[in-house]
C-alpha cells in the first residue's frame, strides 16, 4: 500500500523545483495535496502537470491572511492535515558589504516569519502523530560567498525545529528539518552561475549535484510513518557536502 494513503498534505511552494517533485511523489503515495505559490500561471501548470488529487491555492507564505486563506481552504475540503511541508523559501545573492535592507527584509520575511506561521497556523487542523517538515539548506552549515543572508535564515529554520520539537507532546506532532545541497531547480539555476555550481559539485563527496526526485523521496521518508520516531532532527540530503 501507498505509504501515505489517506493522509493530507500541505507544501508551501509547491509550484516549482523542489516543492513540486515533493508534491509528485506525496500524490504516488496516495495523499491529498495542497500547493501554495505567489503565482496562479505557475500553480496552474503544475496542476496541469500533477493531475488529481491536487489543489492550488495562491498564497504568499510571508502573508499571514494568505496563510489563514489557505487553511481554510483544506479546512472546507478535507477537514483536517497529517503533514506540513513548510517549503517556500527565497534567496538573494549580494555581494559582503552590499546587503540592502530590502534584501534582508523579504529573506527573512518568506524564509523564517513565513516559516513560523505556516507551522502556527496549521495546528487546529493537526491530527495526532502529523508530521511537520521544514525546509532547510546545507547553507545554514557552510554558508556560501554572497548567501550569508539566505544561510542565516536557514540557520534559523534549524532551531525552531529543535524549539518546537518540546511541543510535540502537547500538539501530537513531530518536527523534522529537510536540508538539501546543491539541487539544479529553477530557483537555483537563477541564483547560482554555471561556474559556482560546478565549484558545489567538486566539492561534493558523491561528486555530483542532488536530483530533486532525490529531495522528494526524503520528504516522503519524513511525512511517512517509517519515521514516527524522528523528531527534532536535521535530515541532510546534501551528498555529503556540509557532513564533512
Amino acid at each position: 500500500m501507498a505509504v501515505l494513503t489517506g493522509k493530507t498534505a500541505v507544501i508551501t511552494g509547491g509550484s516549482s523545483g523542489i516543492g513540486l517533485e515533493i508534491a509528485r511523489a506525496f500524490r504516488d503515495e496516495g495523499a491529498k495535496v495542497f500547493i501554495t505559490g505567489r503565482r496562479k500561471e505557475t500553480l496552474d501548470k503544475a496542476i496541469a502537470e500533477l493531475g488529481a488529487n491536487v489543489t492550488a491555492v495562491v498564497c504568499d507564505s510571508a502573508v499571514p491572511a494568505d496563510l489563514d486563506a489557505l487553511y481554510e481552504t483544506v479546512r472546507e475540503q478535507a477537514g483536517h492535515l497529517d503533514v506540513v511541508v513548510a517549503n517556500a523559501g527565497i534567496g538573494i545573492e549580494t555581494e559582503f558589504g552590499g546587503v540592502t535592507e530590502e534584501q534582508v527584509d523579504a529573506q527573512f520575511a518568506t524564509n523564517v516569519k513565513g516559516t513560523i506561521f505556516t507551522v502556527q497556523k496549521a495546528l487546529p487542523l493537526l491530527r495526532s502523530g502529523a508530521s511537520i517538515i521544514l525546509t532547510g539548506s546545507s547553507a545554514a552549515t557552510r554558508p556560501p560567498y554572497g548567501l550569508e543572508i539566505y544561510a542565516a535564515t536557514k540557520a534559523a529554520v534549524r532551531n525552531l525545529a529543535r524549539g518546537w520539537a518540546h511541543s510535540s507532546r502537547r500538539y501530537g506532532f513531530r518536527v523534522n528539518v529537510l536540508s538539501p545541497g546543491t539541487v539544479p531547480t529553477p530557483g537555483l539555476l537563477d541564483l547560482l552561475p554555471a561556474e559556482a555550481r560546478e565549484q558545489t559539485k567538486e566539492m561534493t563527496p558523491l561528486g555530483r549535484l542532488g536530483a530533486p526526485e532525490e529531495i522528494a523521496a526524503a520528504a516522503t521518508f519524513l511525512a511517512s510513518d517509517a519515521s514516527s520516531y524522528v523528531n527534532g532532527s536535521e535530515l541532510a540530503v546534501d551528498g555529503g557536502v556540509a557532513q564533512i
